[in-house]
């Protein structure tokens, strides 16, 4: 089950307990053992959602890395092949400028997929910070409810 699953399965469970007789602070009656078999499933999950969270920080580094080595091979590519056209006198000079275009954009394309794959990892992390966040927060507050709750 999911966290936040979980954690609406505890909201669910303090809203719909039956009120202590008598008691001016809203006291509820629930399983401890429930709560306490949610909270067990809540910690086994939250594991599983950062080995996600870090999966995502592996794939950025695989991106990164091809990124770079597809950059690096269009780099000695190009320099093969100004190596090639330098044998000729006429054609040096040309060959020079288009290698030199070569690398620049290469290293230009090199560095677009890089941004790409950094914005793109950096927004994942970000949607996953969030929901690990939330996740925390909504679990500090049914733990402070389900401390109130035994109050």
């Amino acid at each position: 089950m999911r966290v936040d699953d979980l954690i609406l399965e505890l909201q669910d469970m303090v809203n719909d307990a039956k009120a202590v007789p008598l008691s001016r602070d809203k006291k509820v009656l629930i399983s401890s053992d429930r709560v306490l078999y949610i909270l067990d499933e809540i910690d086994e999950a939250l594991p599983t959602e950062i080995r996600q969270a870090k999966n995502v920080v592996a794939d950025r580094e695989q991106i990164i890395a091809e990124a770079k080595s597809n950059g690096e091979e269009i780099i000695r590519q190009a320099e093969e092949r100004r190596k090639i056209m330098v044998s000729e006198h006429e054609i040096t000079k040309a060959a020079e400028a288009q290698a030199r275009e070569i690398v620049t954009d290469a290293k230009k394309k090199a560095s677009e997929i890089t941004k790409a794959a950094n914005n793109y990892v950096d927004d994942i992390m970000k949607r996953t910070d969030e929901l690990i966040t939330g996740c925390a927060q909504d679990i500090r507050k049914a733990r402070q409810s389900f401390k109130q709750s035994k109050k």
